[in-house]
């Protein structure tokens, strides 16, 4: 039976620990690291509400205080800036916080992305939902990334759909990486998919990246599935036992990615984003 729910939940894990920006995230987690005046998980919160969702579920860790803080109301600071000129400074995260619940749990043990999506079961519940790495930072100027991904999934409702963008075949040792019969324009059905590949050995160049839309048998499916790559709870294995039932679509979305998770990606994006501010692009 086809499950025709809408998607209303949308999963953050944030709970790892940002080694790659030491010592910035030592007292600071990644997911707070702005481009330009916003914090990189707010990006991905207002790209979750544009594709229709209402309820933010955020799998947290030690340090990471500061994520609630910000989607929260300060009184304080309110007071201070209310009827001067500053006070538009705070219109979009009141709109966000308006729009919108959130929940939290705590991720204890860092054991990988699967691991991670099954902590935050408790704040899902059995129904679809979507998710965010909020270090891929996404942009289009029409839909975003996951309102293109709500598209198809409305069209798919049995399957998990995964974004893709082509990558370099040497970077395929950073990626999971599917391969695929394409069914639609842009549009893959998964029969493989490989954590981190060395590029001798990879499927295709075609990389998973940080949005996901998942169908609630994720769940088990990550409950029986073993340490892969690392050591750790590979979502990508997981997903692989569904695809294997035909269950998981990729898709090629439209738009611009920047990988925040790394030094050059952050740089790149800040300089792209500020100057699409300034009407430069």
């Amino acid at each position: 039976m086809k499950n025709s729910k809408s998607i209303k939940k949308c999963l953050f894990p944030a709970a790892g620990y940002g080694t790659r920006f030491l010592p910035a995230t030592k007292a600071i987690p990644k997911e707070m690291l702005p481009v330009l005046t916003k914090p990189l998980l707010q990006y991905g919160v207002e790209e979750a509400i544009e594709a229709g969702m209402d309820t933010m579920a955020i799998v947290t860790g030690r340090g990471k205080r500061s994520i609630e803080d910000h989607f929260d109301v300060s009184y304080e600071l309110e007071h201070q800036i209310k009827g001067t000129a500053k006070e538009h400074y705070l219109t979009e995260i009141r709109s966000v916080i308006n729009r919108c619940t959130f929940s939290y749990t705590r991720q204890v043990e860092m054991k990988g992305l699967g691991h991670a999506i099954l902590t935050g079961q408790t704040l899902i519940g059995d129904e679809p939902f979507a998710v965010v790495l909020a270090d891929d930072l996404c942009d289009n100027d029409e839909k975003s990334v996951l309102t293109q991904m709500v598209e198809v999934y409305a069209k798919h409702p049995e399957c998990c759909i995964v974004a893709i963008e082509e990558i370099p075949q040497e970077h395929t040792n950073k990626y999971g990486v599917i391969s695929g019969e394409l069914i639609e324009e842009n549009l893959y059905k998964v029969n493989d998919m490989v954590e981190k590949p060395d590029p001798k050995d990879a499927p295709s160049n075609l990389a998973i990246i940080g949005r996901y839309i998942l169908i609630p048998e994720i769940f088990e499916v990550i409950e029986t599935t073993k340490p892969g790559k690392g050591g750790e709870i590979q979502i990508t294995d997981a997903l692989l036992t569904l695809a294997k039932e035909g269950k998981v679509l990729a898709y090629k979305f439209k738009g611009k990615r920047f990988d925040c998770g790394s030094v050059d990606g952050f740089v790149e994006a800040t300089n792209y984003f500020y100057d699409l501010e300034k009407g430069k692009i």
